[in-house]
């Protein structure tokens, strides 16, 4: 039996590649930035793209490849490539195919850090972006393109909104105008959903978020789907000849794995941002447990959102789950293994009784972090989402009463009795 056909449990805990006897049980840590040759034929065939093999960590090392392999298997796509963060995942995969004069399309629920990156960074750069509506038509989606678009981009789980973005329109919309579609699947994480089985084409995660588990490491990760026409006239980047490779086509000498092999040889080699493979070992030991951790997010999360749904002193509140949530039957279609762990609430009495039901909990501690072990809370609208306008911020699903609630694996009692404490208590 082959390991492409074991259920995603038995792949999350066994090692995406065979070992031989006597090698480690445990995929071990090459922490060294080199490698040894006794021929320069040989690395500069590697420096040509015509072997593979390792030559600077920068670009690849052998701890690393064993993470990004097992990504990439989980996701179902051709190939994968880690980096340093999250953020580092999301600007390479747009850069990877934009460019100084080009559009991207997004979801408005997005990441306050990545709405900042294509508000306000990118376009200083010449990369312009238009935000749409998750619930927009597929027709009102269009409207947003123009002929310089290169990019659809979206959040399978919007953070902090929690609403399920609707693949197969997202990815109708992609194929009629020619452009990617690119999904951020941080908060699913691999186990809960695979973008890539509904037709998008690139996925993104913050390895630091689910992947860990533990609060521990940075990392992100890009996986190819393999499933684009890059050579539609669109894309030259990824067809005509590169002269810093002696004139290879990416499409032409790589085929589906086009996309990942230039992130790699090109803006990972020359920006840098590089994972740590010490790190990549951490993430290797996390996935181990992903869908363990996974399985007891979502149930915690759901009785959670039930409790605080029938309080009377939250307004609202967001989690796909909830047969309430706007996203409920996006959920039921791509989530069906569970929400995830994330909830936002509304709190009464507006941004001064979120401020306050927050300074009453006791162990339940206020923390920068999502996608952790532990339970955690946090004021999106003065935090991850300062710097958007109070009108983007909305837009966002990040009202001023609104609170992000990481629901961690503890016991489900322990942490609603410390949230029924402060609410009692505002």
């Amino acid at each position: 039996m082959s390991r492409e056909e074991f259920k995603i449990e038995t792949q999350l805990v066994q090692g995406s590649g065979e070992f031989t006897e006597g090698q480690p049980r445990v995929y071990p840590i090459y922490q060294t930035t080199t490698y040894d040759y006794n021929s320069p034929e040989v690395l500069a065939e590697l420096f040509d793209l015509k072997r593979d093999g390792y030559m600077y960590s920068r670009i690849g090392n052998p701890t690393v490849t064993a993470f990004e392999e097992k990504i990439a298997q989980l996701e179902k796509g051709v190939g994968a490539l880690a980096l340093a963060s999250g953020q580092a995942a999301n600007v390479t995969a747009i850069l990877n195919i934009c460019g100084c004069g080009d559009h991207i399309v997004s979801l408005a629920t997005i990441y306050g850090g990545t709405a900042n990156l294509f508000k306000s960074t990118l376009k200083k750069y010449g990369i312009t972006a238009t935000f749409v509506s998750p619930e927009a038509s597929e027709e009102e989606i269009k409207t947003a393109f123009q002929e310089n678009t290169k990019v659809l981009f979206g959040e399978t789980l919007g953070n902090p909104e929690m609403n399920v973005i609707d693949f197969e329109k997202l990815v109708r919309v992609g194929k009629e105008k020619g452009v990617p579609v690119i999904v951020d699947n941080t908060l699913a994480s691999p186990y809960l959903c695979n973008p890539i089985e509904y037709g998008v084409n690139i996925v993104t995660h913050s390895a630091t978020k689910y992947i860990d588990g533990q609060g521990a490491a940075l990392g992100g990760v890009i996986v190819d789907g393999g499933n684009f026409n890059w050579d539609n006239g669109k894309f030259p980047d990824l067809v005509e000849p590169d002269s810093a490779y002696h004139n290879l086509s990416y499409w032409k000498d790589f085929g589906k794995a086009a996309y990942i092999t230039r992130a790699r040889v090109t803006l990972l080699r020359d920006f840098g941002a590089c994972l740590n493979p010490f790190n990549a070992f951490l993430f290797l030991r996390g996935l181990e447990t992903l869908h363990l951790r996974m399985e007891r997010h979502s149930e915690n999360a759901l009785k959670v959102a039930k409790f605080l749904e029938n309080h009377e002193k939250i307004e609202w509140v967001n989690y796909p789950k909830l047969e309430s949530s706007y996203s409920y039957e996006n959920a039921k279609k791509y989530l069906p293994k569970g929400g995830s762990g994330v909830i936002l609430l509304g709190v009464k009495g507006g941004r001064e009784g979120a401020e306050r039901f927050i300074k009453e909990l006791t162990w339940i501690r206020s923390v920068i972090h999502v996608g952790d072990s532990r339970t955690c809370v946090l004021h999106p609208a003065s935090t991850t989402h300062r710097q958007l306008s109070e009108e983007d911020q909305i837009k966002a699903g990040v009202l001023p009463e609104a609170v992000r609630l990481n629901v961690g694996i503890e016991n489900v009692e322990d942490i609603l009795k410390d949230i029924a404490r402060a609410l009692e208590n505002i």
